[in-house]
């Protein structure tokens, strides 16, 4: 057993290492040429995020800022129709019912589509911060890759204890599963995507029939990421840096019922998988901090957390800092891995089976 955990955190150190020198960050740069941006924020309850995000997205460069209120019970048409006043390039869109058959994100990101008038749709979670030149960089980058898709996986900004030990798991998964040069290959399975942003040509968007291709999937980001290369389109990767930036949850029963939602969908919908996950990473990150004969193993856990956080942009001491939360962060999850195995779960006040 502890060969095959030694032999698992080195390959997902190795592979880390790799995208610590290959995967692409955002820079400060101007694109060759502006074309006309759509900006589309889908907006479900999500007022004291808006207040936060909406003002930095009005002071980049592009042609219309859309938000879709999507039926939502707070004051998030409120905020909207306020900055309405001096950005006339914001509009308020009305959300519709949630047809039957579709994720509620899904249905509010075609509906935004069917609306924006750009040559290209940036597709952006209310909670994402864009920050002063984030929209040119972008836009370099789909340039320089010529790219039919691009993602950017904001850098996280984590606050309380929980969320240092749980939320920059979502960066794990990516460098330390996912080698960049895997971007490259033609296969559809080798994709990756982040619904937080993506960022399409308009025509690329409508040839794989956008979000309504994938309107019942919870993991939609990877599924048009895979539907892009199945069309024969080019896909890539960026990580947010300074320029983007994200604070996803406030609180560990958010954080739960976040990442409750998408763990099993990630694992195939299979229940074994989810089991067999939580097992090996208990086995692989805690089970070292009380086992000597393990403790070599809590290093190689330390380090990988080390290499991903500097990566991924993360560089204050407190960030660095943050991987004495990785023995613990297998124990926080066990109530994740238990969500995720319900038939049943409820996000942002709708219900859904799993």
């Amino acid at each position: 057993m502890k060969g095959f955990l030694t032999a698992f955190l080195l390959t997902k150190l190795g592979i880390a290492l790799i995208n610590a020198q290959m995967f692409p960050r955002l820079k400060p740069a101007i694109p060759v040429s502006q074309p006309r941006v759509s900006l589309l924020i889908p907006a479900r309850n999500e007022a004291e995020n808006l207040r936060k995000t909406l003002p930095l997205l009005l002071v980049q460069p592009a042609f219309e800022v859309l938000v879709l209120d999507d039926q939502s019970t707070d004051g998030t048409a409120e905020v909207v129709r306020q900055l309405q006043i001096h950005h006339p390039q914001l509009k308020l869109l009305s959300g519709k019912p949630l047809p039957a058959g579709w994720v509620g994100k899904n249905w509010a990101c075609h509906q935004l589509s069917q609306v924006a008038q750009g040559e290209v749709l940036v597709f952006t979670d209310a909670d994402v911060f864009w920050h002063p030149g984030a929209l040119k960089s972008v836009l370099n980058r789909l340039q320089d890759t010529r790219a039919d898709l691009l993602s950017v996986y904001p850098r996280q900004e984590t606050h309380t204890f929980a969320e240092r030990a749980l939320v920059p798991l979502i960066d794990d998964v990516l460098l330390c599963f996912f080698p960049y040069l895997f971007i490259g290959l033609p296969f559809a399975a080798a994709s990756a995507g982040n619904g937080q942003v993506m960022v399409f040509r308009k025509e690329s968007y409508g040839r794989i029939s956008g979000h309504a291709g994938v309107k019942n999937k919870v993991l939609e980001d990877v599924h048009l990421a895979r539907r892009i290369k199945k069309a024969g389109g080019r896909l890539s990767l960026a990580l947010g840096q300074q320029l983007i930036s994200v604070r996803m949850y406030h609180s560990y029963p958010e954080i739960v019922e976040g990442f409750g939602k998408n763990l099993r969908a990630f694992h195939g919908n299979s229940r074994a998988l989810v089991l067999v996950s939580a097992l090996l990473h208990l086995s692989a990150y805690t089970l070292p901090l009380f086992v000597p004969a393990f403790r070599p193993l809590l290093l190689l856990g330390l380090l990988e957390r080390g290499v991903v956080n500097a990566t991924s942009g993360r560089r204050s001491r407190a960030d660095l800092l943050e991987v004495a939360t990785v023995p613990f962060s297998p124990l926080l999850a066990l109530p994740i891995y238990w969500r995720s195995l319900q038939k049943k779960y409820n996000w942002k006040g709708r219900n859904y089976s799993g």
